[in-house]
């Protein structure tokens, strides 16, 4: 831990706590009653009141200065506040966000070379749990921001192994038991001729990995793959050179409590060039997920709103899911942001993953691009599972006063979307989710505000406006159950109810809830997973 000003490093206090109290404040940004500072930092016996009181005498003297006062401090409250100073740890972050979509590579190796060690080093406290446990989750975060990063610049760096290099070496000494970060380093080390660094580190990772469960990740296999396609290239690759396919196939076991399910990342290319990233994850028959309004696949994977059910439907089928163009992990900056490219980016992914035939998954305006994908390909779709959708968008429905709402909410978007202001996330949130826990709420605000840009935001919002795929819904020749939430703010009841009534091989599944998104903690959740899982085991069943 530093305090610079004017980029000359300031003599801290001593007070071990007094430091950390000043990380604490300085990183959260927000006010913390005085009695809650007393009990993270000081017990009981200390006289915890006395002691803040001359912790905060010690800070003050260090940031503040005669015209600005950065602590402030009533008799209930403590905050640092100061929108001209730079907390290194939230500026990193924000760099770590906006590189996971489709920044300039610049700004990705400006992100990483942010890093420059463990979070708080040594300014560890045993005896302060709660203090603790904030600093290891803030590590934690900070090393998933790092790892993205990483990933990134090694995947966009692949067809330069000099300028890929450094970064593969980074993401394996950050993860040594990740499997596909290893596996990108040896391809890289191999393609630069150094065939002894590339078994070196082949040898390393099947030592590290026997130490895992044998079930859970099947190296040998990968690793024979290696080792033979090594012995075949023992000189410096040409661009003519073929690599093996990457990443290379990674088995995990049938999911259970013991094992939750583990996802796979992968990239590919849509018709039109806009890459399009997409995971797979369990064992089973094969369920894939539209796209939908804002997704990220590896937030969503962690989400507290969305890991229930994707975590859920892993461990009964084989999960692919993607991020539609313009968010996520897929390319930001997309020419054609349409249901037709939707559908296009849908045919990639079955394709990539080489998908014959397989259940469809969608919610919202994924429903949409589900049906257009069922109608132009049925002999590829078994079943199909629909939530929270509807065939015409909110411009051609013809509810009055919607269209003049939406257009409001575009143009909100495009004004503040990257405030990191949660009151105006909260507005979207809230439409969403009205009854969500605050964790969920601050998930939800924190995805939308990362995970897409406010041009790719507001296209998005403007291209499910202009959704119309009601004369294909009597062409849906496929087994389809419907379920939609009575109070949905975001998609009104009776749009639900006319693609039920429209599809011959529908069920209609009415839930007892005001989310667009059904949450694991509300009364309709058993219903809606239990109607969803019985659907699709009776594919399994036929």
């Amino acid at each position: 831990m530093k305090v610079f000003r004017d980029r000359t490093a300031l003599a801290l206090p001593q007070s071990r706590k007094t430091r950390a109290l000043l990380a604490y404040l300085a990183v959260t940004g927000r006010a913390h009653r005085r009695d809650r500072l007393c009990t993270m930092f000081w017990d009981v016996p200390d006289d915890p009141r006395g002691a803040l009181r001359w912790s905060l005498s010690k800070l003050r003297a260090l940031v503040d200065e005669p015209d600005r006062q950065r602590l402030l401090a009533s008799r209930e409250d403590v905050a640092f506040d100061d929108p001209a100073t730079d907390v290194d740890r939230l500026v990193v972050a924000k760099l770590a966000r906006d590189a996971i979509g489709g920044a300039a590579i610049g700004h990705l190796a400006a992100a990483a070379e942010a890093y420059r060690g463990e979070f708080l080093e040594g300014l560890d406290l045993p005896n302060c749990p709660e203090f603790q446990a904030w600093c290891v989750a803030e590590r934690e975060e900070a090393n998933r921001h790092h790892a993205a990063i990483l990933r990134a610049l090694v995947d966009r760096l692949a067809p330069d192994p000099d300028a890929a290099l450094p970064h593969a070496r980074q993401l394996v000494d950050l993860d040594p038991y990740d499997v596909p970060s290893r596996l990108a380093l040896v391809r890289l080390l191999s393609k630069q001729g150094r065939r002894a660094e590339a078994e070196q580190q082949l040898a390393t990772g099947r030592r590290l990995f026997k130490e895992l469960d044998t079930d859970v990740i099947e190296l040998e296999t990968v690793a024979r793959d290696l080792d033979d396609w090594l012995a075949r290239r023992p000189t410096r690759l040409t661009e003519a050179d073929e690599l093996p396919a990457a990443p290379l196939e990674i088995h995990s076991p049938t999911a259970s409590a013991d094992h939750p399910p583990h996802q796979v990342i992968r990239f590919c290319t849509a018709t039109d060039g806009v890459r399009i990233a997409y995971a797979a994850a369990g064992e089973g028959p094969p369920l894939v997920q539209t796209a939908n309004w804002v997704n990220h696949l590896e937030f969503d994977w962690e989400s507290p709103v969305r890991r229930p059910l994707t975590e859920g439907l892993a461990r009964h089928h084989l999960l692919v899911r993607y991020d539609e163009r313009g968010n996520g992990l897929s390319d930001w900056e997309a020419g054609d942001i349409s249901l037709d490219a939707f559908v296009r980016d849908l045919e990639a992914v079955v394709d990539a993953m080489k998908l014959e035939r397989f259940a469809l998954f969608a919610m919202s305006q994924g429903c949409a691009a589900a049906i257009a994908f069922a109608v132009r390909h049925p002999d590829r779709v078994s079943r199909m599972v629909l939530h929270g959708g509807y065939a015409r968008g909110w411009r051609k429905r013809g509810i009055p006063g919607e269209a003049e709402r939406r257009e409001a909410l575009v143009t909100l978007t495009r004004g503040g979307w990257t405030l990191d202001n949660p009151a105006f996330h909260q507005v979207f949130t809230s439409l969403y989710m009205p009854d969500g826990t605050p964790e969920q709420m601050q998930s939800w605000n924190e995805l939308q505000r990362t995970c897409v840009s406010p041009e790719s935001a507001a296209r998005l919002q403007q291209a499910c406006g202009d959704i119309d795929v009601s004369s294909l819904l009597l062409q849906v020749h496929v087994p389809t159950l419907v379920l939609h939430s009575r109070g949905d703010a975001v998609v009104p009841f009776e749009c639900g109810r006319e693609l039920a009534m429209a599809i011959p091989d529908a069920r209609f599944v009415p839930l007892d809830s005001r989310n667009h998104v059904i949450l694991d903690h509300e009364p309709a959740w058993d219903r809606f997973r239990s109607e969803i899982e019985e659907f699709l085991s009776a594919e399994v069943i036929e």
